[in-house]
């Protein structure tokens, strides 16, 4: 027994005249909290992650998961949380890992930003009856016209899936999100696991990755695309490499992405042959040529303080798409104080870098994508005022496939079949509900931001663009408007 063993984090109540021992919480539990022994019913709380799998289907509601009722000492410094992260390090000696993103309570910019509307002056328009363009381009604009070597490519709305990578996710999770990107006239991205052949028929509605380890990268796979993207960094983890643990690398993920099955998937830090922004603009140039110039190069960088600087670089080296990942992006395994304190808000990356490239006349040649944290259709619409072109969604996009955000990924144990490579798991995502349900989730979010935009009185997603006049600052300092270029609110003009 360890010399500081705590109670379990999560305690597993049971009501005993509700519950008829059916077993269906044993089967269901991949963790293997639920044993039904000689028709006595108990449980190992120790290994409960709070997926709520077990509650939402027990057929009798008998069963309840609550915060185990342990007390520490009052102490605003020593959290509860902090002791029981100091007692796992020297139980084991190992860094901590943690999945999804930051879930730290630090301030979120898009609830403290106020969109504007119309009244006498400027009358709103009714999305019910009136033209709403909500198609998206992204690429080079720059220049009096498009030459072939400055592709675009078409969104019917400024949402897209972002990168979540074979592995680390199931197949069935890339097959709802690339059938309903296809279904909406958006992009899923692969993430830099490869692309599985099952989703070549995708390829119009693909953006796929190279990143540092050239997982499943070949002639096929770029092909296979509408958008290539360079994984610089990403905004869960910035400055360090991807890790996808052995046991998720199955014989199928080994396959696509050409490495051995049950090994350790590693992404250095860095790539190997960028070391300065004159490499990052030879791979730009030796994709585009391995391509044809059929297609436009993206580049994913996280957010951190120096990112105007980076973006301006990164445009210069010829990137037609700048994707930046705020410190809310989400991951299937990070080191957890990587996750929790490294880099900074999509929202003041993003203000910072469309004024940078706007400043140096610069801003046509590249389009922004923002992504981190992006929560519903005004977190969309802020962030296009704010200068982006377009957003990325994925824990969105995983909470509208059944994610309960248990932060337990990198098990690979995932009840709902969605970060897990385990056959027996994986099946119970039926990729046809998924793509019912992300598809829906898009379809919703298109309705409120053409009627956020019609209360606006803005009938184009072009006119609100970097349109930083429609945002108004609340709870916010003059640092922090300055940096936003916002105004606070009740402040004219």
């Amino acid at each position: 027994m360890a010399l500081t063993m705590l109670a379990p984090v999560f305690k597993v109540e049971r009501e005993e005249g509700r519950c008829i021992k059916c077993g269906v919480c044993v089967q269901q539990c991949a963790n293997e909290v639920h044993q039904l022994e000689s028709g006595w019913m108990w449980t190992n709380d120790e290994e409960c992650v709070a997926c709520q799998r077990c509650v939402s289907l027990c057929p009798t509601q008998a069963l309840a998961i609550k915060e185990y009722p342990l007390s520490f000492r009052v102490n605003s410094h020593w959290t509860p949380a902090t002791i029981r992260e100091i007692y796992a390090q020297a139980d084991s000696g190992g860094v901590l890992l943690a999945g999804m993103g930051n879930p730290r309570s630090y301030k979120s910019y898009f609830d403290h930003l106020l969109l504007n509307a119309s009244q006498v002056t400027n009358p709103s328009i009714d999305p019910l009856r009136e033209p709403m363009e909500l198609n998206t381009s992204l690429g080079n604009k720059s220049g009096p016209s498009q030459s072939s070597e400055k592709p675009l490519i078409s969104l019917r709305l400024p949402i897209m899936f972002s990168a979540m990578s074979f592995g680390s996710v199931s197949l069935n999770v890339h097959k709802s999100l690339s059938r309903a990107a296809n279904a909406m006239g958006t992009l899923w991205n692969t993430g830099e696991g490869g692309l599985h052949p099952d989703l070549f028929s995708y390829k119009d509605n693909a953006v796929v990755q190279v990143a540092s380890g050239r997982f499943g990268v070949h002639p096929a796979y770029l092909e296979n695309s509408a958008v290539i993207e360079i994984k610089i960094g990403q905004g869960a983890k910035p400055g360090i490499g991807g890790h996808l643990p052995g046991a998720k690398v199955s014989e199928e993920v080994a396959r696509t992405r050409m490495i051995p099955a049950w090994s350790d998937a590693i992404s250095p830090a860095p790539h190997h042959d960028i070391y300065s922004i004159e490499d990052l603009a030879q791979l730009i140039e030796s994709l585009k040529v391995a391509t044809g110039y059929k297609k436009p190069i993206a580049v994913k960088v996280a957010a951190v303080h120096n990112i105007s600087a980076i973006a301006s670089g990164v445009a210069r080296a010829g990137a037609d798409i700048l994707a930046i990942d705020g410190f809310r992006g989400a991951t299937g395994a990070a080191p957890m104080r990587i996750r929790d304190h490294v880099g900074i808000p999509i929202e003041i990356a993003l203000a910072q870098v469309d004024s940078r490239l706007r400043d140096e006349g610069i801003r046509q040649q590249v389009s922004l994508v923002a992504a981190g944290g992006i929560r519903n259709s005004a977190d969309v619409v802020k962030a296009i005022a704010l200068g982006a072109d377009a957003v990325y969604i994925a824990t969105a996009a995983l909470i509208a496939l059944g994610c309960h955000l248990c932060q337990m990924c990198f098990t690979g144990k995932c009840n709902w079949g969605i970060a897990t490579t385990r056959p027996d798991l994986s099946r119970r995502l039926n990729p046809e509900v998924g793509a019912r349900r992300a598809q829906n989730l898009l379809q919703a979010w298109e309705h409120e931001i053409k009627e956020i935009m019609g209360a606006m009185g803005i009938n184009a997603i072009d006119s609100l663009r970097g349109n930083r006049l429609m945002l108004r600052g609340i709870g916010l300092g003059p640092e922090e408007l300055q940096i936003l270029g916002v105004k606070a609110a009740g402040e004219e003009g």
